[in-house]
């Protein structure tokens, strides 16, 4: 088991595995253009052959699914907020002190972090870091542990009923393969979820805050594009309009297992330290 740290450049993970170097790409979630119709988890259950969750209304407005899971990878937040336009960040549409409503939506998906816990914790090598330089887990090495489960700082993995197996998005590695688009973001109707290299989406989602700034939204702010954050970058980052907590991410995400070398070094020491103490003791009896 070899923890995940990158050497090299942070946009090509893949190249750290010996795969040839390519510009990182992933997907930039520019919840502002988010109408709900879940399109992305519809495609992403057709074409990965997902199980349906169900119709049953949760209480948590149209939301049937609730959270991501072994049998959902892209799951569509519903948040129903009502404050001034101030208390919201939103441009006043009346009086600046009038309580107004808006729904937040948002379509979560698994982050393919660059410095990915699961791939540290998993014993049988089952995660992988693919060509691409997603993180992807192997249902025939899979020995259902469930390890990763609680490695992932976003909670995004977990075990499928069906198989008794890790499963999560795979940013369609097959069709990632075939040169296609993952199938959340082609179906996506307003583009709020993009494909494409991560420095060009960078690119395109500071210009978008920018832009959504100047319109007086100034709660919009970027989540996971820093590559000097606690996962160093997601390679699948969002445009949000109000603080993370919100959507049910976590403020400040760090790889669960950073301090895995150091426990190491300090274990290694001890069992040194250990075995000098046994052999020490063992000459003396001798003498």
């Amino acid at each position: 088991m070899s923890v995940n740290r990158l050497s090299g450049p942070l946009d090509d993970p893949a190249g750290e595995t010996g795969y040839p170097p390519q510009p990182r790409a992933g997907f930039f979630t520019d919840t502002s253009v988010c109408i709900g119709c879940k399109a992305c988890e519809v495609a992403c259950k057709q074409w990965n052959l997902l199980p349906e969750d169900g119709m049953d209304l949760t209480g948590m407005s149209y939301d049937n699914t609730e959270a991501l899971s072994g049998t959902t990878w892209r799951h569509v937040a519903f948040v129903e907020q009502s404050g001034t336009p101030e208390e919201l960040g939103m441009p006043a549409f009346g009086a600046p002190d009038e309580q107004q409503v808006r729904w937040l939506m948002s379509s979560d998906v698994c982050k393919h972090c660059t410095h990915a816990a699961c791939l540290d914790v998993c014993p049988t090598g089952a995660l992988i870091r693919t060509e691409h330089g997603t993180v992807l887990v192997q249902d025939d090495v899979c020995n259902g542990c469930g390890y990763c489960v609680p490695a992932c700082p976003y909670g995004v993995i977990d075990m499928r009923p069906d198989t008794g197996g890790a499963a999560k998005c795979t940013m369609c590695q097959d069709r990632l393969g075939a040169g296609l688009m993952p199938a959340c973001a082609t179906a996506c109707p307003t583009e709020s979820i993009q494909y494409g290299p991560l420095d060009e989406l960078r690119e395109r989602a500071a210009l978008r805050v920018d832009e959504l700034h100047e319109q007086g939204v100034t709660s919009a702010r970027l989540y996971g594009h820093d590559p000097t954050d606690g996962v160093g970058g997601d390679g699948a980052f969002f445009l949000l309009l109000d603080e993370p907590e919100v959507y049910g991410l976590p403020p400040d995400p760090v790889v669960t297992t950073r301090d895995l070398p150091s426990m190491w070094r300090h274990a290694a020491a001890g069992a040194l330290t250990a075995a000098a103490l046994i052999a020490g003791s063992f000459l003396g009896r001798r003498r």
